[in-house]
């Protein structure tokens, strides 16, 4: 309980320090440094990860409240730029392997894994089963996730001069209650159900189709209001914070640099990609790199919010390139070799 609670109040002094300092995105960049810089000093912090989850769910209703029959039908077109997302995760996965095994000495599944742009439960279960570095896993995909939300921002507003100060909705006060009750159902009915049916990414995704089916049907007409992307914001950069909580300086030297060595190789992959993909006029520049930076889902979904790209866009590719990494990373590590039975076997005997 009481990791919780530090949790908490570390985030909410890192919102504070934020605020103060005029520095960009508070509710989400000041709990991801002062969780993670309280995390590398020692303090036992945990997220709440049933509270994580409702979170999310709260993203899934915002994009799914943007969608219209218009919004549909464009998607349709975009078929040139998701045919390259399977392209730029097989290109992550053969560097990713090469740097994690060569450079780090680190067995083939733990590099294998380490490498997949999928979401972190997914690969540590799929590493684990392998045989690779659990603990390793984590770092290297929490770090992954960390400073492509940290970077992206500041590459955004650099860059591209993305306005980063747009309030991500409107206030809760000039919303009808009926319709903010109907964001909730579709935040937790949606949840459940696709979760039933073993749905990946449910929290998201399930609430993010419910509320698009209200949408398209003219029943939901608001997404939801800045508080709740805030508080959104809060717990889910509070949980990408506390997951460096009892890392040990060994593995700062060995894991998690190793993962910002590869962040700087996947930040390179993407802005090369975007400008590739904007110089032939497939898609704008700001959307790409949203839609093709190997973030974590909900984090690069906020962005997409704030800085008011095109969430169809951006969502699309991020659900496509989770699929393909879902799917295929198991298929293609047997191809390669990594065989689940006598990892399990290994991890056993150890």
């Amino acid at each position: 309980m009481m990791r919780h609670l530090y949790a908490f109040a570390v985030a909410g002094l890192g919102v504070l320090a934020f605020k103060l300092l005029h520095l960009p995105l508070p509710w989400l960049l000041g709990p991801i440094f002062a969780c993670l810089i309280t995390s590398l000093a020692g303090v036992p912090m945990r997220g709440i990860k049933v509270i994580n989850d409702a979170m999310r769910t709260i993203l899934g209703v915002a994009v799914g409240a943007t969608f219209t029959t218009a919004l549909l039908a464009s998607m349709v077109g975009m078929w040139p730029t998701l045919l390259m997302i399977p392209v730029m995760t097989g290109c992550i996965g053969v560097v990713g392997v090469l740097y994690f095994q060569r450079l780090w000495g680190f067995d083939f599944a733990t590099s294998y894994y380490s490498s997949m742009p999928g979401g972190l439960q997914d690969m540590l279960v799929f590493g684990e089963e392998a045989g690779g570095n659990v603990r390793s896993l984590s770092l290297i995909h929490a770090t992954r996730v960390m400073v492509i939300v940290v970077a992206l921002p500041f590459l955004l507003s650099w860059i591209w001069e993305a306005d980063l100060s747009n309030p991500p909705g409107a206030p809760a006060a000039t919303i009808e209650p009926l319709q903010l009750g109907l964001m909730v159902f579709c935040g937790l009915a949606g949840w459940q159900f696709a979760k039933r049916v073993g749905m990946f990414g449910a929290t998201i995704l399930g609430p993010l189709l419910l509320a698009a089916a209200l949408a398209l049907t003219g029943i939901l007409h608001h997404r939801p209001p800045a508080e709740a992307i805030w508080a959104a914001q809060f717990f889910i950069g509070m949980g990408v914070g506390s997951k460096y909580a009892g890392v040990t300086m060994a593995e700062v030297r060995r894991d998690v640099t190793a993962g910002l060595g590869f962040c700087v190789i996947l930040l390179v992959l993407t802005v090369i990609l975007a400008e590739t993909i904007h110089l032939t006029g497939l898609a704008p520049p700001m959307e790409t790199i949203l839609a093709f930076a190997p973030g974590g889902q909900a984090e690069l979904t906020v962005l997409a919010l704030i800085v008011g790209a095109d969430m169809a866009f951006v969502v699309a590719h991020h659900v496509l390139r989770i699929f393909v990494v879902i799917l295929g990373a198991p298929l293609f590590a047997r191809l390669f070799g990594v065989d689940a039975e006598k990892g399990k076997r290994r991890c056993k005997q150890s």
